[in-house]
């Protein structure tokens, strides 16, 4: 049996290289309108221990599908409700979107699927917009038939951008926990001769297919995976921060004692785990707890 076809389609999107202009401007632009700080862990999620434009997607989805139902099922007394929901929908809009742009500015940079596929998730979702906009103005002013069929027409756009956020989500990972699976080990296990490690300077080791990132400071020995848990970024690439270790990518601080976060735009802690020095080598384990 074949790929489906949607997915069919959606592999055929993310290698639609002509897309990769306007995708890396728009990228750079929001990136620095949204630089690492309060307002970018606000609209990331980081509060919250996931990202926040998920949960935002939800108002207009609802409000709008509930209002194209309300068209067909509810009758003539349900008119005066489908354009509340559509306003509040419309209202919605607004944070929806900016969440969502800060977090598709996050796949950058290189990732070319991630970029074609947003920037039409985006499309559809801005044209759902603009549908159930004029929709709205055709009901206030009182051709409803016009006002249904805009509303049905954004429905179909609003269908498209969920179905490019779901593979967005999905097949390609974008918001998930990028060391969701990283376990272990159980047991002590050497990853680098301690000689190796300078104070204040970040090292990379391997241990069996998972990366680790190992830092001594102040004559602790810390471990986290080097994977950052927003993107991906490369950990022992960065740059300490006082008792943190910032990710080269978009600047997410992780505390090197817990992994805890200290700044965004990463929603997830960082894994670590426990260290110790036998023989000259770094061992280490996962954590307790």
């Amino acid at each position: 049996m074949g790929s489906p076809l949607a997915h069919a389609i959606s592999e055929r999107i993310a290698s639609f290289g002509a897309l990769d202009a306007p995708g890396r401007a728009i990228a750079r632009q929001v990136r620095k309108l949204l630089p690492a700080g309060t307002v970018k862990d606000l609209l990331s999620g980081t509060f919250m221990g996931h990202p926040l434009h998920p949960l935002l997607t939800d108002v207009p989805i609802g409000t709008w599908t509930s209002a194209t139902m309300l068209d067909f099922a509810g009758g003539s007394d349900s008119e005066r409700a489908a354009e509340i929901l559509i306003a509040i929908g419309i209202a919605a809009a607004a944070p929806t979107t900016v969440t969502g742009w800060s977090d598709w500015a996050d796949s950058e940079p290189g990732n070319d699927a991630v970029r074609r596929i947003g920037i039409l998730h985006a499309v559809s979702n801005v044209s759902a917009l603009a549908l159930y906009a004029a929709s709205l103005v055709a009901r206030r002013s009182g051709n409803r038939t016009a006002g249904v069929a805009l509303g049905l027409a954004g429905a179909g756009a609003l269908g498209a951008g969920g179905w490019l956020g779901g593979d967005l989500a999905y097949a390609r990972g974008v918001g998930v926990d990028q060391t969701a699976f990283d376990s272990g080990p159980a047991d002590w296990t050497p990853v680098l001769d301690a000689s190796m490690l300078l104070e204040n300077r970040p090292a990379h080791a391997t241990l069996a297919n998972r990366e680790l990132v190992l830092v001594r400071r102040n004559g602790a020995i810390y471990a986290l995976d080097d994977c950052c848990s927003h993107r991906g970024g490369a950990l022992h690439e960065g740059e300490l921060v006082g008792d943190c270790i910032e990710c080269p990518l978009h600047a997410s601080r992780f505390r090197l004692d817990d992994g805890s976060l200290e700044r965004g735009p990463s929603t997830y802690p960082q894994p670590v785990l426990e260290t110790r020095v036998r023989a000259g080598r770094v061992e280490v384990r996962a954590a307790a707890g």
